[in-house]
């Protein structure tokens, strides 16, 4: 058989493990654990459902879409690190980095270079089509948590800066939807998920 298409079909193999990488947000109906597959299937449609409303220049739809696919393939290795856990972010991105060699390795040359310069662009969000992702990526699980009575946000007791800080990016990218992020802010202050006040990352 056609050696491209091995490889192909290995890479594909390796990648329905995503389904079985289980991320700290709870499903909206709160029945179980999402798992990774599932956050970056919603946050794909969320780019194609709230295009309209990015208000960044030069933004590919298509691109950020291959961007949202490839970008979580790293935690079939690395696994998923919750963004309010307090993990040492050095230790993480060695992690995920060592992740990324092993898994796009196993592609053909031409698209192990793609997908890897797509999930560096994700990461470094310096791009329109990697803000427009990471905006969305960091939106889902804000959206989530908004929707499930502050599942993570109890967890690890966040306080209202470290939640503002990690949606930023959604004000300059969709400044539309930044009321409503304030306003499910003020209502998990309210409600007691968030916590007024200070706190540091880590």
């Amino acid at each position: 058989m056609d050696k491209t298409l091995m490889q192909q079909l290995e890479f594909l193999k390796i990648a329905d493990e995503l389904k079985s990488v289980y991320r700290a947000t709870v499903l909206v109906n709160q029945s179980r654990q999402e798992n990774v597959a599932e956050h970056s299937w919603h946050t794909a449609l969320m780019a194609m459902t709230l295009f309209e409303h990015a208000e960044v220049e030069g933004i590919s739809l298509p691109r950020v879409l291959k961007m949202i696919l490839v970008h979580d393939l790293v935690e079939i290795y690395a696994g998923d690190t919750p963004a309010f856990a307090g993990v040492n972010p050095e230790e993480k991105a060695k992690q995920e980095q060592e992740s990324a060699d092993k898994l796009f390795a196993t592609l053909p040359a031409h698209q192990a270079q793609e997908y890897r310069r797509l999930w560096e662009e994700f990461d470094r969000m310096d791009t329109p089509d990697s803000l427009y992702a990471g905006a969305l990526d960091r939106f889902s699980s804000f959206l989530a948590n908004h929707l499930t009575d502050g599942h993570s946000w109890n967890k690890y007791q966040v306080t209202t800066n470290l939640v503002y800080k990690r949606i930023e990016p959604v004000k300059e990218i969709m400044p539309k939807l930044w009321e409503f992020v304030e306003m499910a802010i003020r209502q998990g202050v309210e409600k007691g998920y968030i916590k007024e006040g200070i706190q540091n990352e880590s």
